[in-house]
This record gives C-alpha cells, sequence and structure tokens, in this order.
C-alpha cells in the first residue's frame, strides 16, 4: 500500500470528487495517500448518486422552474445528452484521477482539482435542470428512475461557502489519516501501512500489540476529533438539501428498502449462533496463550489481540486457534513461490476463472494499462487493490501492489470480479453503471473467491497436493474462513450502526467514543484494552470514518455472496457441502451472474437477485448452511470446554484487571502486594522456589533423624523414663 504523503498547498476543491471514475476498494484495505474523498472512496458505482425512486425529487431550498416540465419526449432528449455529456466528463475526471493516483506529484494533483471543478459543474448544472422535470406521470419507468438518480445534487447541493468548506474537512480529516506516522521513544516512526498493519497480524506479544494499537488511536483518533461535528452539521444539510432527513437517510436510500434496519437486523440476529460460538472458541484459545490475566473466559475480548489493528478479520492469528494443528496446510503460498508465479499469471489465472463461465475476457487495455505490482522506477503510488471503470466501453483497470502468496490470489479474483461486473453493464446509460445495490458489487467479486480458495480448485491449478478431502482439512478450511467471513459480521454491521445514530442526533459529540464502545461490546464483544476517555475518538482510527465511506454495503455484500454461491452451486450441478463447491468452468452458473449484472442499476435490486438465486429476499440461510460443519464441531468443542457464550462479564476489561492484580500496561506486576517490575516479580519467584526447597529438604532430614533415634531407642534396655529420648531430641 502507499506511503503516507503530505501533499503542499492542495486547494480545498481537490476533494470535490462525485466519485466518478473513482477504485472499488477491499473493506480492509486502509488508504494511505488518498485525497479524493467522497463518500463514494470505495465505489464510483454505488455511491454516485445516492437516490431513490421513493425520495423527495425537490428541496425547498432549491430554486425551482415555476412550471414543471412532464414532457416524456423532452425528458428523453435531456437524459440523451446528459449521458453522453457524462461519458466524457467521467472519463477524463477518471485519467486524472487515475494519473494521480500511479503518480503522485504536484502536477498531477492540479490536473486533478481542474477535472475536480469540472465535475461538480456539470453535476450541479444538470441535476438543476433535472430538477424541472416533474415524472409523476411517465409511463417510461426507466426514464423516471434515470432523472430521479440526476436530480440528486449530493454535496454539490450545499451553497459555495458551506461546499468549500466541507470540501476542506474531508480533505483534512483524510489527510490527517493518510500521514500519520507513531513513534517508538527511541525515534523509530511506523506508518500504518505496511508497518503497523504488519506488526498487528504478525505479533503474538500483549505489550507490542497494545502499544501500536493505542498509538495509532491517540495520533489519528484525537486529531480528527475537531473536525467531525462540523462534518456531521455539513453532511446532514446536504442530505437535507436533497430532500432526506439527514446523512444516514440519504446512505439507506439506495436500497430502496422502507424497512432496510429491521431486516439487517434479522439478518444480524440470525448469524448470532455462529459468532457467538466463534467468539467464545477464539476467547479460549488467546486465554491459552496470554493467560487469565489478559483474558477473563466470560467476559469481552481485548480488540488489540485479534491479528488486525481494528479486530475486523481475524486470519491472523489462525495460527493460535487452529483446529487440527497436526492437518496439511492448506496455504498455497509456498507452491506459488516455488512454481515461479508472477503478479500477472495471478490476474491471468483469475481472467481464465471467468472465461471459463462463459464470462468476458478482459481487452487488452487491460494488460497495458493496469499497475499489477508496486512500481521500482520511485513513482509515489496509492498502493491499496482497487477496480476501475473509465466510462469508454473498453477500458478497465486494476491498481494493485500485488504480492505472491494465497491472501493476494483471493484478493485479485476478488477484484476481477469487479472488472466483470464493469465490463457486463457498459452498455447502460452511465447513471446505471453501478450494482444492483451498494452490496452486489461486493458480493460478485467475492463469490468468486469463495470457489478460488477451495482445496479443490486450488488442487486442480497444481496449488495443493491433494485436495484437501478429510474431516480435520475440513474443518481446519472452515475455520480459516470463518475467521475473515464470520468475524466480520458485526464490525461491518456496528460502523454505519453508530454513524446513522450520530447523524439522526441520538448520538451527541459529548459521547462519540463512549457509544462506540457501547456497540463494539454489543455487537462484537470487545472491549478496549486500556480505559478509553471522550477525549478520544477511536472511530476516527478506521478510515472509512473520516473518509465519509458508507460501510453497511460490506455487511450485506458479506451475507449475499453465500447466497450467489449456493444458487450458483446448484446451477453447476454441485452436489454435497456447500463449502466443497467450485463452480470453475461452469457455463450455468456464468450466465445466471452475467444475467444479473447487465442490469446493472436499471432495476430495483431485487429483480438482480431473483436473476441469480431465483427469488427476492436477502437471506441468512446460505451462510448458516456453509458454515454448518464447523458450528457443529464448535458446538462439541465449546461444550466440552463449558464455555459460556456471549459475555457475561461485561463489564470486564483490562484495566480492570491491571487494578485488582497485574499491572501490563506499564510492564509492572503484584507480587506479595508489591508493585514490581516483571524481571525483579521473576527473580523474586526463583528465590521463593529455593528457599522452599531447602524446607523441604531440611524437613525430610530431620523425619530421618527422628525416625532413627525413635528406632536406636526401641534396641537399647529400658533404663529410666521413656521420655528421655524426647529430651536427647530437643538438645540435639
Amino acid at each position: 500500500m502507499g506511503q503516507g504523503w503530505a501533499a503542499p498547498g492542495l486547494p480545498s476543491l481537490l476533494l470535490l470528487l462525485l466519485c466518478f471514475g473513482n477504485p472499488l476498494l477491499d473493506p480492509s484495505q486502509e488508504v494511505t495517500s488518498q485525497v479524493t474523498i467522497d463518500q463514494g472512496t470505495t465505489s464510483q458505482a454505488t455511491t454516485r448518486s445516492q437516490t431513490t425512486t421513493h425520495k423527495a425529487t425537490t428541496s425547498s431550498q432549491t430554486t425551482q422552474s415555476p412550471t414543471l416540465v412532464t414532457d416524456e419526449a423532452e425528458a428523453s432528449k435531456f437524459v440523451e445528452e446528459y449521458d453522453q455529456q457524462s461519458k466524457v466528463v467521467w472519463n477524463e475526471y477518471a485519467e486524472a484521477n487515475w494519473n494521480y493516483n500511479t503518480n503522485i506529484t504536484t502536477e498531477a494533483s492540479k490536473i486533478l482539482l481542474q477535472k475536480n471543478i469540472q465535475m461538480a459543474n456539470h453535476t450541479l448544472t444538470y441535476g438543476n435542470r433535472a430538477r424541472r422535470f416533474d415524472v409523476t406521470y411517465f409511463q417510461n419507468t426507466t426514464m423516471k428512475r434515470m432523472i430521479y438518480k440526476i436530480q440528486d445534487l449530493e454535496r454539490a447541493a450545499l451553497p459555495a461557502e458551506e461546499l468549500e468548506e466541507y470540501n476542506q474537512i474531508l480533505l483534512d480529516m483524510e489527510t490527517t489519516y493518510s500521514v500519520a506516522s507513531v513513534c517508538h521513544s527511541n525515534g523509530t516512526c511506523l506508518q500504518l501501512e505496511p508497518d503497523l498493519t504488519s506488526l498487528m497480524a504478525t505479533s503474538h506479544k500483549y505489550e507490542e500489540l497494545l502499544w501500536a494499537w493505542k498509538s495509532w488511536r491517540d495520533k489519528v483518533g484525537r486529531s480528527i476529533l475537531p473536525f467531525f461535528p462540523k462534518y456531521v452539521e455539513l453532511a446532514n444539510k446536504a442530505a437535507w438539501l436533497n430532500g432526506y432527513k439527514d446523512a444516514g437517510h440519504s446512505w439507506r436510500s439506495p436500497y430502496e428498502m422502507p424497512t432496510l434496519e429491521q431486516d439487517l437486523e434479522q439478518l444480524f440476529q440470525e448469524l448470532q449462533p455462529l459468532y457467538l460460538n466463534l467468539h467464545a472458541y477464539v476467547r479460549r484459545a488467546l486465554h491459552r496463550h496470554y493467560g487469565p490475566q489478559h483474558i477473563n473466559l466470560e467476559g469481552p475480548i481485548p480488540a488489540h489481540l485479534l491479528g488486525n489493528m481494528w479486530a475486523q478479520t481475524w486470519s491472523n492469528i489462525y495460527d493460535l486457534v487452529v483446529p487440527f494443528p497436526s492437518a496439511p496446510n492448506l496455504d498455497a503460498t509456498e507452491a506459488m513461490i516455488k512454481q515461479g508465479w508472477t503478479p500477472r499469471r495471478m490476474f491471468e489465472e483469475a481472467n481464465n476463472f471467468f472465461t471459463s463461465l462463459g464470462l468476458l475476457p478482459v481487452p487488452p487495455e487491460f494488460w497495458n494499462k493496469s499497475m499489477l505490482e508496486k512500481p521500482t522506477d520511485g513513482r509515489e503510488v496509492v498502493c491499496h487493490a482497487s477496480a476501475w471503470d473509465f466510462y469508454n466501453g473498453k477500458d478497465f483497470r486494476i491498481k494493485q501492489c500485488t504480492t505472491v502468496n494465497m491472501e493476494d490470489l483471493v484478493v485479485a479474483h476478488h477484484e476481477m470480479g469487479h472488472i466483470q461486473y464493469f465490463m457486463q453493464y457498459k452498455d447502460l446509460p452511465v447513471t446505471f453503471r453501478e450494482g444492483a445495490n451498494p452490496g452486489f458489487h461486493e458480493a460478485i467479486g467475492d463469490v468468486l473467491a469463495l470457489s478460488v480458495s477451495t482445496p479443490k480448485h486450488l488442487h486442480s491449478i497444481n496449488l495443493l497436493s491433494s485436495d484437501g478431502d478429510s474431516y480435520e482439512q475440513d474443518i481446519n478450511f472452515l475455520m480459516k474462513i470463518a475467521l475473515d467471513k464470520i468475524a466480520f459480521i458485526p464490525f461491518s454491521y456496528l460502523i454505519d450502526q453508530w454513524r446513522w445514530r450520530v447523524f439522526d442526533g441520538s448520538i451527541t459529540k459529548e459521547n462519540y467514543n463512549q457509544e462506540w464502545w457501547s456497540l463494539r461490546l454489543k455487537y462484537q464483544g470487545l472491549c478496549p484494552p486500556v480505559a478509553r476517555s471522550q477525549g478520544d475518538f477511536d472511530p476516527g482510527a478506521k478510515f472509512h470514518i473520516p473518509s465519509s465511506v458508507p460501510y453497511i454495503r460490506y455487511f450485506i455484500g458479506f451475507i449475499i455472496q453465500f447466497q450467489f454461491h449456493e444458487a450458483l452451486c446448484q446451477a453447476a450441478g454441485h452436489k454435497g457441502p456447500l463449502h466443497k463447491c467450485d463452480i470453475y468452468q461452469s457455463k450455468e452458473a456464468g450466465k445466471r451472474l452475467a444475467d444479473a449484472m447487465q442490469l446493472g442499476f436499471s432495476k430495483p435490486w431485487p429483480e438482480a437477485m431473483k436473476l441469480i438465486t431465483g427469488q427476492p429476499n436477502m437471506s441468512a440461510s446460505a451462510m448458516m448452511n456453509y458454515f454448518k460443519p464447523l458450528l457443529d464441531w464448535l458446538l462439541t468443542e465449546n461444550r466440552r470446554h463449558g464455555e459460556k457464550l456471549g459475555w457475561p462479564q461485561y463489564n470486564w476489561t483490562p484495566d480492570s484487571a491491571r487494578s485488582e492484580g497485574s499491572f501490563p500496561g506499564n510492564s509492572h506486576v503484584n507480587f506479595l502486594g508489591l508493585n514490581l517490575e516483571e524481571q525483579q516479580a521473576r527473580v523474586g519467584q526463583w528465590v521463593l522456589l529455593f528457599l522452599g526447597v531447602a524446607l523441604l529438604v531440611a524437613t525430610l532430614g530431620l523425619t530421618q533423624r527422628l525416625f532413627s533415634l525413635r528406632h536406636h531407642n526401641h534396641r537399647r534396655s529400658h533404663r529410666g523414663p521413656q521420655f528421655g529420648s524426647e529430651v536427647e531430641l530437643r538438645h540435639s
């Protein structure tokens, strides 16, 4: 990933991104040098037009033509003109944005600024023109849908001065995040990428992890807090000017579901048995490694011990929790390196997967223009993996600093899933060139990764010597997938639960951090490893918060990808457990995917869902079915240990444990009532052990002496009182 940077003198309008030509990102990837910070930073396809057909089409604050136009023929000419102009403007912006991201220079930033201004003018001009139309009685539902989307001005609805202030706030927040580094007392400084991320992923040292976790939040969260209340105010105003109640309402609108919040809560509750059992099992494993002074078997897990800066996925602690350590390793990295795989070959393999389904191959421009590995010519680049659409029907690219390993092979397939989606809807009007809902793009990318990661598929491409067909390998495989997929569910749910409540005013600025940790405890069963205060702003230590990127799409994407996987496996004729399915070479599965992707956003998402799964609803049942063998194993294992699911001792924290016994935060321990350095306490333990052994030896010696005297006394003739031997013993 990219190095942290500070661009001198960046004008605030550089941040006027309306997400055209922006990359699609993975939720776990944190941008360290991105300046284009619209809420659509993760997807130009899914956040460009935060609108829905049932929202208000005008704002009371926007000047309207006295007479609204109801002529469909005139509307048709308007949307055609808009489409043609948008292709040009969006392509030019995408090129400028790509050039900046792959060569971070002052000159590139100036060009990007110019294109940002052009984008703002385009959005404002056509948005206000679209608001002249009254589409209530239009017969053409597609045209009605397009105009509703064009009418949403997003942040461009703000008055000029407030728009500039809003963009400046976003610039300041993301710049603060992107350039941050934390330093040891010896002057050695670490950035988030790759330094802190690697440390959190590889270290199993409690104090080292604690230092990284706390230092990052002290540096980043506290610095972002002063900007956040004004950001909330302006985001809400922009939403209100576009006809929404608040910014949270605008973020929920693309799902076109009046009961979205209730439906998402139901999905979360359906997955609770999986998460609670995984949580209890992982907590037991961490207890074995770190000991009772750091882990309470009935309490929440300290948030810094799960292999990730935000504890969003836990796969980096797989070595601590692997169910069957002696089973063969299912990681293909070693074979890839031995066979001389390159980043290009990894993407070629992904392209082969899609064409095996009868889907589209990437065009030649993809190979010529993509950045598939980190440049070696000295350029600074934004290194996170992202997929790009350039809106000309033939130019699609990926930017990824690829490492030859199993993890990046899966990421390559995921990013190629985005590219396939772009190619499938490339002939639609640009307004509809996005996922059926914001979660669809993520799900399409991930559903292929579910097949690629199976031992069966890895064996078929000569990366594993066997297809992993044993019970122990099955459970190990499912555990590794669960540490990514199941562990992520509550995290991806709570982030926007927190933000929606901030936007609607039920969480005030005085309670930002307290409510954040209340939700992390409630949903994840995690606690902070050290005491937190309202001067802290731990939400700001996660990229998507200062960068205003909606997050609920990832929760939805992680659930519906299993629905897609189950349906595609049925189409492919798969028999047996769902987790063993590989849809490679199934033309039937490919057709279902293509039919859904070709709709883009032209129809409500339930219609796309029906094309893949045969029914219109989101459901957690496929995810539960996929992990059923693991859940059965976890239930047995947790019963065997007498685990209590959940965190009944919810008030426990490592900080409270320190005050009662140990002091790991400052490397001191309580030894015989004394607060000593760990080394001093260790010496004391050895001294006590030596004294104990010496006392035992002395006791045994005295016992032997007493036995000898009594034995000798019995053999002597009785001459006087029996107690003479006792006197002798006392004087001996």
